[in-house]
């Protein structure tokens, strides 16, 4: 007989998150009150637990729950686990970077528009009756060379939502091979010589934290401005503060704070940090709490994301446990010396309308559902099919994303990049040992009509 798995939810989240385990056969119980001891003690009925951030999860913590086998958080970062320990233990640590990645991103760009064009300065004097033009005369975002440190989750959709911008878009991550369409992996010292804007999208660690210090920026050849929808800890205050006054950052869109409480619910006491009331004060300067992320549709996409992570854990479908891999052929691209005359060619002469993004052949699989095959010519100059220097790149559609990885990962396969989600689909690249790259898509079909 099938064991039942119980799960604790210790923070309240989008209903979808319980109804869809529960559908999985999944007990639930919640405690969004009690005290950490008092957790504690009944620990011992649960195999997981989902979280946010109310109370870190220490080694007491996890030497209480002796069937623990997941904690699953509902957010990106894990910083409020002492992960090592849980690691030691044998416990799957699930996060959901995924669900709010968009959300992240589109709050970067937005806030960094805003400061680009003095919006907070403009909408509070308009609003007192002044009609200042020209001391609110803003700056354009195309021409400037964007900098991101950090290119997982957050920083690939970041980058994602500046390619309708004519900028340059760099960037630095510990973890090589991460190169894609979107933008173009540097030396740390090679981004700190060219960006013009600077957006931190990485954890809180051991090596990220106070790592904008005043030292950092000052090894900024150009005037920068900085977004920052990490982690408030990453960034020294006082020291931001004092290149604001001396004009080496010319404007801060800040989501994060270094003062932030762990739980993120509460920030202001009677006595304000000079550093901070500074912030609160400075016409170039943004601040929210904490809300990059935290949208209507990314509160339902975490929790659906989390849920589904949890169920595949303990029930598999019974065609992941076939061990079914590659179903078909989701696309083809190669380059072209001219990729539009050559989308011309073959719909004038086959009829194949390629467009901007490839041309769709759809068909029915044997069970009669809809699926699609992509061809597409790219520009000899696309960074997309890096780190292979091969003029092709396959798709391959495959059935269960993140368990094929697993697999792979597990069978030495070289994995390139961060896999990605759409509302199309889970997409991942690996290479083979000839360094084709190869591109795995879990589909949506129906993302494409």
């Amino acid at each position: 007989m099938e064991q039942t798995i119980k799960v604790l939810h210790l923070d309240s989240n989008h209903a979808a998150l319980i109804a869809k385990l529960e559908a999985g056969g999944i007990q639930n119980d919640t405690d969004y009150t009690s005290p950490k001891e008092v957790i504690e003690s009944k620990m011992g009925d649960y195999d997981g637990i989902v979280i946010r951030s109310r109370f870190p999860i220490d080694r007491a913590f996890l030497d209480a729950a002796p069937n623990l086998k997941f904690i699953a958080r509902v957010g990106a970062g894990l910083e409020s686990i002492d992960t090592d320990y849980a690691a030691s233990k044998g416990i799957q640590l699930i996060a959901a970077p995924e669900g709010n990645r968009n959300a992240v991103a589109e709050q970067a760009l937005g806030m960094l528009l805003a400061l680009f064009n003095n919006l907070k300065r403009a909408d509070r004097e308009v609003g007192q009756g002044k009609w200042n033009r020209e001391s609110n005369r803003g700056h354009e975002l195309d021409g400037k060379t964007v900098g991101i440190i950090g290119y997982g989750n957050m920083g690939k959709a970041f980058a994602r939502k500046l390619r309708g911008f004519e900028v340059e878009v760099l960037f630095h991550d510990i973890r090589a091979g991460l190169a894609d369409a979107n933008a173009r992996q540097v030396p740390l010292e090679e981004l700190q010589q060219k960006a013009d804007v600077l957006s931190l999208h990485i954890p809180w660690t051991p090596e990220t934290d106070k790592m904008v210090d005043a030292d950092f920026i000052a090894s900024f050849a150009k005037p920068l401005w900085l977004v920052n929808t990490s982690r408030g800890k990453n960034v020294v205050t006082a020291d931001l503060v004092q290149a604001l006054q001396s004009g080496k950052v010319l404007g801060a869109a800040l989501d994060v704070l270094e003062y932030e409480r762990s739980s993120f619910e509460t920030l202001f006491t009677d006595a304000l940090p000079e550093p901070l009331r500074y912030l609160t004060q400075a016409d170039n300067v943004l601040l929210s709490p904490h809300i990059a992320g935290w949208t209507v549709e990314s509160h339902e996409r975490l929790a659906t994301v989390i849920a589904d992570k949890i169920v595949a854990l303990f029930h598999p479908t019974q065609e992941a446990q076939k061990d079914i891999r590659v179903t078909g052929i989701g696309g083809f691209f190669f380059k072209a010396k001219d990729a539009k005359a050559l989308s011309a060619w073959y719909n004038q002469h086959l009829g194949i309308d390629a467009g901007d993004y490839g041309w769709a052949f759809m068909w029915k699989d044997k069970d009669g559902n809809d699926g699609l095959t992509n061809w597409a010519p790219f520009s000899e100059s696309t960074r997309y099919f890096e780190p292979s220097e091969k003029p092709f790149m396959q798709n391959f559609r495959v059935h269960d994303l993140d368990g094929l990885l697993e697999k792979l990962r597990a069978e030495g396969v070289t994995l390139v990049g961060v896999p990605e989600r759409y509302e199309y689909g889970k997409f991942a690249w690996i290479l083979d040992p000839e360094g084709n790259k190869i591109e795995l898509w879990e589909p949506i079909d129906s993302g494409f009509q």
